[in-house]
């Protein structure tokens, strides 16, 4: 078994190893049926993630090899922050030891960060691996259905953000969780709808992808809550919206789900290392 970077030539062959990762995980307690396959757009975001990923942290990514590919570790690094973008080993395979090599050298890459930063799954595998790496695993939550419209509010003070509110956003990120997104955010921008909050009082920015809220910071609670009604209010009529990751800390954000009608559920496991639960923050499941 060969542990070796990745090459560009590996990404499409790491995602269909991640996807059928993921699709052997038993089915979190959010779901209703067995997990289903990525459709073929959220297929090809996750291989546009892993070429970013490759041009801005090609040192933290990792693929274990036995004649191809059978597993994947996907980190990065930003400003004095690591976290793990990506993790997984085919079924079949998984409790060989392979997980436990990739992640080793995937958090060697981190060597020198003050914080990290993972979105653990409900796997408890997973989770006995990053307690064993020196994380405090914080349970999570999944927020998830269709909002009700009648009682979404009118929300004032938040608009369309564009690239001249990357350095706010940035800016924001280093206050709350003490370290910026870049370049994550204009990547981010290729795909989702910015939302951006610039008031007296505080200042915040929420992704909007598919009509679910991807990324939200905020220096204040009512500055957070304001983007996430706004974001809730995005989603189209007859979709269901989801986000997770949400710990404790942000009750805020499940007050505010819970009054557009969704439900919670338990989930996996925020998982720190160095640092207490950013708040008011909804992480990226894959840039922390």
């Amino acid at each position: 078994m060969l542990i070796r970077r990745m090459r560009p030539a590996d990404v499409a062959v790491a995602e269909r190893v991640s996807a059928e990762a993921f699709l052997a995980l038993a089915p979190a307690p959010s779901e209703t049926g067995p997990p289903s396959r990525r459709s073929d757009v959220r297929a090809e975001r996750w291989r546009r993630r892993a070429a970013h990923l490759l041009r801005h942290d090609a040192e933290g990514c990792w693929v274990a090899e036995d004649d191809a590919v059978v597993g994947i570790a996907l980190a990065l690094r930003r400003e004095g922050m690591w976290g793990l973008s990506a993790y997984g080993v085919l079924p079949g395979l998984q409790g060989s030891g392979i997980g436990k090599a990739l992640l080793e050298a995937a958090i060697g890459y981190g060597t020198g960060c003050l914080r990290g930063m993972i979105c653990s799954s409900h796997d408890p595998r997973a989770a006995r691996r990053y307690r064993a790496a020196g994380f405090t695993l914080h349970p999570a939550m999944e927020l998830s259905g269709l909002v009700d419209r009648s009682v979404l509010p009118l929300v004032d003070g938040v608009r369309e953000g564009s690239s001249a509110d990357l350095d706010l956003c940035d800016s924001v990120d280093r206050q709350v969780r003490g370290a910026g997104h870049t370049p994550d955010h204009e990547f981010l921008m290729e795909f989702s709808e910015l939302l951006v909050c610039d008031q007296l009082t505080g200042s915040g920015y929420c992704h909007v992808v598919d009509g679910s809220p991807a990324l939200l910071s905020a220096t204040s609670r009512r500055v957070a809550s304001r983007l996430l009604w706004e974001a809730l209010a995005r989603s189209a009529p007859a979709a269901s919206v989801s986000f997770g990751d949400v710990t404790a800390e942000q009750e805020w954000a499940v007050d505010v789900a819970l009054a557009a009608g969704l439900s919670v559920y338990n989930e996996g496991y925020l998982c720190l290392r160095h640092m207490r639960p950013p708040t008011p923050y909804l992480p990226s499941a894959h840039f922390m």
